[in-house]
């Protein structure tokens, strides 16, 4: 079943692209045409690469990594937010820091500096400092809080990087080249969608465009995290049978045993009382 309808994608405006002036000729492979000095964005390649796109993330959240989304244009940081919030997966919506990937481990610092400062909140430690010292550590956490929140439960380097305009997030994508980090992106008739592994031609200025492909790769997202908790719950329900058969296993043995004991026991009997019938029949053969 289709991720998303043509009527869909043509109701949200993900065909609307930029004016023809400021066009990048690397998109024109997505272009369908042009209208009124604006090019019109090919929705039947922007059907395939979504579900193309969907299908690839759905594999990478399945196997139990994060994907970060990056969106710091106003139109797109509340509703990126918003849903990768729902999925518990890590967001950058305010500034693209340098380094935040090819020098993860000083960002790491950082983020560890602002859980100190909550430590010093709740040990008490706070209210003994001054006014001053408490006002700097304040405006010092939510500067933290506003820039690296959103990645506050990252401890390893992003699976793969999810962005909306990649013109506008150009050092993003720099840094996951470096680091061989898939991206995916919604690419505007303005951008490059060479350096882009799964490029999605869509508007990125409109925000129902946005909402609504954000919402597809969201989907698949989810897809992913139930099928990896399916498997995970029927291993665990494997284990346990695997675990219990074990623990029976020398219950059963003994049972066998005891019945193995049990039938040598009669036979013994039986084989007895025919040696003593014999007997007995010898002597009366005798006596006679």
């Amino acid at each position: 079943m289709a991720r998303t309808t043509y009527d869909e994608l043509l109701d949200a405006g993900v065909h609307f692209g930029h004016l023809t002036r400021k066009w990048d000729p690397k998109m024109s492979q997505y272009i369908f045409m042009e209208r009124n000095g604006i090019h019109i964005i090919d929705l039947n390649k922007t059907l395939s690469k979504v579900e193309e796109a969907a299908a690839a993330i759905k594999q990478i959240v399945k196997s139990g990594r994060k994907v970060l989304f990056v969106a710091t244009k106003k139109q797109a940081k509340d509703i990126v937010a918003e849903y990768a919030k729902g999925v518990n997966m890590p967001f950058i919506t305010e500034r693209w820091l340098g380094g935040m990937l090819t020098n993860f481990a000083t960002v790491r610092k950082s983020i560890k500096k602002m859980s100190n400062i909550d430590k010093l909140t709740k040990d008490g430690t706070y209210t003994n400092l001054s006014k001053k010292e408490r006002l700097m550590i304040q405006r010092e956490r939510i500067k933290l809080e506003t820039l690296l929140g959103g990645i506050a439960d990252l401890n390893r380097l992003p699976a793969a990087l999810f962005l909306i305009d990649v013109k506008k997030e150009h050092i993003a994508v720099s840094e996951a080249l470096k680091l061989n980090i898939p991206t995916f992106a919604m690419v505007d008739t303005n951008s490059d969608p060479s350096n882009i592994d799964f490029p999605i031609p869509a508007n990125d200025d409109a925000t129902k465009s946005i909402s609504l492909i954000t919402g597809i790769i969201i989907k698949a997202i989810e897809e992913g995290l139930d099928e990896r908790k399916r498997e995970k719950d029927d291993e665990a329900e494997k284990e346990a049978a695997q675990a219990k058969a074990k623990a029976d296993a020398p219950e059963v043995a003994d049972r066998a045993a005891g019945a193995e004991g049990k039938r040598a026991r009669k036979t013994a009997v039986e084989a007895t009382a025919a040696v003593e019938d014999e007997t007995t029949a010898a002597a009366d053969t005798t006596e006679e």
